[in-house]
This record gives C-alpha cells, structure tokens and sequence, in this order.
C-alpha cells in the first residue's frame, strides 16, 4: 500500500533511510570483524559513514556492536602475542636502548675531543705538531741574524771611517781654500 498524503511519504521515506543506514552499519561490523580489525561504536560508525548516535539510538545495533567486540577474533591475523613476549621484547629493547645510549656519550666525547683539539691547533695555542722542523728553521734565522749583525756592523764602521776621512778632506779643503785667500 502506498502512502498518500505528503506526511506519510515523508514519514515512509525517513524510514527507508533509517534502514538502509543500520544496513550499513551492519555489513561494516561484519567487514571489521572478517579483517580482524578493533570493533567498537567509533569504528563501526566510521566504516558505515554514520554517526555515532545512530548506533547508540538502536539498541540492537548497540548490543550486535558489544557482542561482536567482546568475541576473540576467528582468524589469527598474525603471531599471536603474549604477556611474556611482550616483557621479553620490552626488556631487550631497553638493553638495547641502554648499549646505544652508552655508544652515543662515547661517540659525542670524542666528537668533542676532535673539536677541541682542532680549535686548540687553529688559535694557536696548541704546540704545533711539527716542532723539529720549526726549531730547525729558528736556528736557521737565528744564526742568519748574527750573520747580517756581523755585516751591519762592519759596514757601521766603514761608515765611520768614512764620515772621518771626509771630516778630514774637508778640514783640509777649508783650512788650502783659507790660506790661498
């Protein structure tokens, strides 16, 4: 029988939708239960692209929703985990964790050796690595600077040698050019 008035229409229609919503939410509970996947309100209702509420105003939408949560999954997706597996793993990622932690501080002090070391040569600070050349070559120099004193002096006297001839070239140039006066 079709409804006739425009009430009823609407009515019948808001019926259909109702339906076919719960359908939805049904067959995605059944898609999350086949994938082994976590079954609660949210992720039913998530699936189906309904709303939350809907789930909850439908008491036996609800309740199909709780009891397929509250089942063990049929099919192992996987290992199966225990309590003891997971405290073993827990412990060996903490040991490992620890041995990695202690690899990094060893890592990070020589790091900072390197770097001081390096900054120690840059500024000068440091004794240079090459210390025998370099007292070498300050031999050199020194003894290259006694050498040019020895020559600085010599020439300082000839200097002065000179300076008196010329004092006494003058002299007599002066006292011949007095005289012819």
């Amino acid at each position: 029988m079709k409804p006739t008035s425009p009430a009823d229409r609407l009515a019948q229609a808001r019926a259909d939708d109702s339906a076919r919503r719960r359908r939805r939410a049904l067959a995605a509970l059944d898609d999350l239960t086949r994938d082994g996947q976590p079954i609660n309100v949210s992720s039913v209702a998530r699936l189906a692209g309904v709303h939350r509420s809907l789930i909850y105003r439908h008491a036996e939408l609800h309740a199909a929703v709780l009891a397929r949560a509250a089942q063990p999954p049929d099919v192992a997706t996987g290992p199966q985990v225990s309590r003891k597996s997971l405290l073993t793993d827990l412990a060996n990622l903490t040991d490992r964790n620890t041995r990695l932690s202690g690899h990094v501080a060893r890592l990070e002090q020589r790091l900072s050796e390197a770097l001081g070391h390096e900054a120690w040569r840059v500024t000068g600070l440091g004794a240079p690595s090459d210390t025998g050349a370099l007292e070498q070559q300050v031999a050199l120099l020194e003894q290259q600077v006694a050498e040019l004193r020895d020559r600085l002096a010599e020439r300082d006297e000839d200097l002065q040698a000179a300076r008196a001839t010329n004092r006494e070239l003058m002299t007599q140039l002066n006292s011949t050019a007095l005289g012819s006066r």
